[in-house]
């Protein structure tokens, strides 16, 4: 959890991301949900013995999402895409819906790899332009 914590608060991953860091109290309150909820599917990425990020599927109005969150070390290596093809593979609900923010060329792409593709864009509640993909 120290190394999800860790990456989550990455200034620049968050940037790319468009996505609020948390403090570690609150971080470490949501992750105890998440492990909580039987609905949700939360892998840890390990790339040669080392925590690279999280990986997690929920459900939501009647589908399930996915996302991901790979430590800045481990870009442009195909972490997050073998990740996310091993996920789709464990899954076999469908339809998979991916929100991305607009500015997030690397994660848009990874989606795309796993065969997600782009069916929308939208403000997000947050205010951050996002992509919708969708994975049938």
């Amino acid at each position: 959890m120290p190394v999800f914590l860790a990456n989550q608060n990455d200034p620049i991953a968050a940037a790319m991301a468009s996505y609020p860091t948390q403090d570690p109290a609150s971080f470490y309150a949501h992750w105890v949900q998440i492990r909580a909820d039987p609905t949700v599917i939360a892998r840890t990425i390990i790339v040669q013995g080392e925590v690279a990020g999280d990986i997690v599927s929920w459900p939501n109005k009647g589908h399930r999402e996915v996302g991901y969150w790979v430590g800045r070390a481990f870009w442009g290596r195909g972490v997050a895409t073998a990740a996310l093809r091993l996920l789709v593979a464990e899954l076999p609900d469908r339809p998979l819906i991916a929100h991305v923010a607009v500015d997030n060329f690397g994660s848009r792409r990874v989606l795309e790899h796993s065969g997600f593709i782009v069916v929308g864009e939208a403000l997000a509640d947050d205010g951050v332009r996002e992509w919708t993909l969708r994975l049938e």
